[in-house]
């Protein structure tokens, strides 16, 4: 919404606003039964939360090479009702976006560009560094996580025609009473060859952290160790590649590939994680169908080893088409320690409606590990001897199918309804003994964006 524009000078407000109906039954596959059956948790939950997030931003052309820019934000989300998490009936008005910036054009295509303050900012895909806000619990808004932006961002990046070196250090805008007072630096290398074809590398360093990890007990027997402050000291290298690789000869083309790896020699860590993709678009059949598929897996911790090989999946973007594993299992299971086969179908019947459907195979990597942390600690016993155990006995998780439907209103309107079931597999149902109840659940939202 432009308010003014003169003498190089623009400024815009913005608005964002979205309404959402949830329900789900048989949450987490009613675990709280067999892990915390003194917790009184019902599994069938009904709310309703909201959002509105007012901005404005300004850009100012002081001459032809020098820019200067920024934006402030804010976020006000709320619960009516008792969500997911058992938490609701509560909500909060925070600062999101308060950045300035100065950008400069030291030639034909090349440039310098350096901002400071609370923004959104995204690197790669969103495998590790995506979502720099933390939403629901006393914040509200558990579904639609509205905000986005780190606390702190200060970045820095030189662009030359298609390459950027850009620069970082970041700082999560987590919840109060979890915060893991998180810090890291990085460097982004980057080449986009098209409006979608991007390729980079990017390297990574927690400076600061009070982020725990679990460990797998020697052999799988026992509860899991707790390693404190274990994310400071983390260092990770992210490579992916992503785009039309034969754009002269199969048009509608898409494939991908992404691989990570984390060290740390404070606790002798050792992770990595990876995906490829593949999609086609169908440009020329009825509704213009498009098919992808995809493998990505998350190492975990093995039981039989002295090293910590659980990945650590940071800051990522965690929606059903970016990187979250799973529809309904991606609210129990991190990315770690899990692998998943996916598969989507998109079709649009008309320009302003569109149908998707997921599906994700899910799998735990190492058996008697944790998923979370030390998600599933439990006595079995073998042989007469009882022993506590942790993670799951057999590989098989859950299998996820998810439908949502698009409608765009207006162009400034949007309406999803969506409807997914997990199945339990034989893994969930080795943590409970038993054979675990389908989870289901729906949603309907309205989301207004000027």
């Amino acid at each position: 919404m432009l308010l003014y524009d003169a003498d190089g000078l623009k400024i815009r407000a913005h608005l964002q606003a979205g309404l959402n109906g949830v329900a789900e039954q048989n949450l987490f596959w009613n675990f709280a039964d067999s892990f915390a059956p003194s917790s009184d948790y019902n599994p069938r939950k009904q709310w309703l939360e909201g959002y509105i997030k007012p901005g404005i931003s300004f850009n100012n052309d002081l001459n032809e090479r020098l820019h200067l820019y920024g934006k402030a934000s804010a976020v006000a989300s709320g619960t009516l009702g008792i969500d997911a998490y058992d938490t609701g009936n509560t909500g909060r008005i925070t600062l999101e976006e308060a950045y300035l910036g100065v950008r400069t054009e030291m030639s034909a295509g090349t440039s310098l560009d350096f901002s400071y303050g609370p923004r959104e900012y995204k690197v790669g895909t969103g495998m590790l560094i995506a979502n720099g806000g933390n939403s629901g619990f006393e914040r509200g808004a558990l579904k639609f996580g509205p905000r986005k932006a780190w606390k702190s961002a200060a970045i820095a990046k030189l662009s030359y025609d298609g390459f950027n070196a850009t620069g970082f250090y970041l700082q999560p805008n987590e919840l109060p009473d979890s915060s893991s007072n998180t810090q890291f630096l990085g460097t982004e290398l980057r080449y986009n060859w098209g409006t979608e074809s991007f390729a980079g590398i990017t390297y990574g360093h927690v400076v600061k952290s009070n982020s725990a990890y679990p460990k797998a007990a020697p052999d799988g027997i026992g509860a899991p160790s707790i390693l404190p402050d274990a994310r400071e000291g983390l260092n990770f290298i992210n490579a992916y590649a992503i785009g039309k690789p034969l754009p002269n000869i199969i048009e509608n083309l898409i494939a991908g590939g992404e691989y990570a790896y984390e060290w740390n020699d404070q606790i002798n860590l050792s992770a990595w994680a990876g995906r490829v993709y593949i999609g086609y678009n169908f440009t020329d059949a009825v509704w213009s169908p498009e098919l992808a598929v995809a493998y990505q897996t998350f190492s975990g911790d093995d039981p039989h080893t002295s090293r910590l090989e659980r990945f650590d999946p940071l800051f990522y973007e965690g929606n059903p088409s970016s990187w979250s594993t799973g529809s309904k299992s991606s609210m129990v299971f991190i990315n770690s320690n899990v692998s998943a086969y996916l598969v989507s179908l998109r079709v649009k019947p008309t320009e302003r409606d569109a149908l998707t459907l997921r599906y994700a195979h899910i799998r735990a990597n190492e058996l008697l590990s944790p998923i979370q942390f030390g998600q599933g600690t439990r006595v079995e016993t073998n042989d007469g001897v009882p022993n506590p155990i942790a993670g799951v006995t057999s590989h098989h998780l859950s299998d996820d199918v998810f439908l949502e439907y698009n409608r765009v209103l207006n162009s400034h309107t949007y309406l999803t309804v969506g409807f997914s079931v997990s199945f339990p597999g034989s893994g969930i149902d080795s943590m409970i003994n038993g054979k675990a109840p389908i989870w289901t659940g729906g949603f309907a939202n309205v989301v207004v964006n000027f």
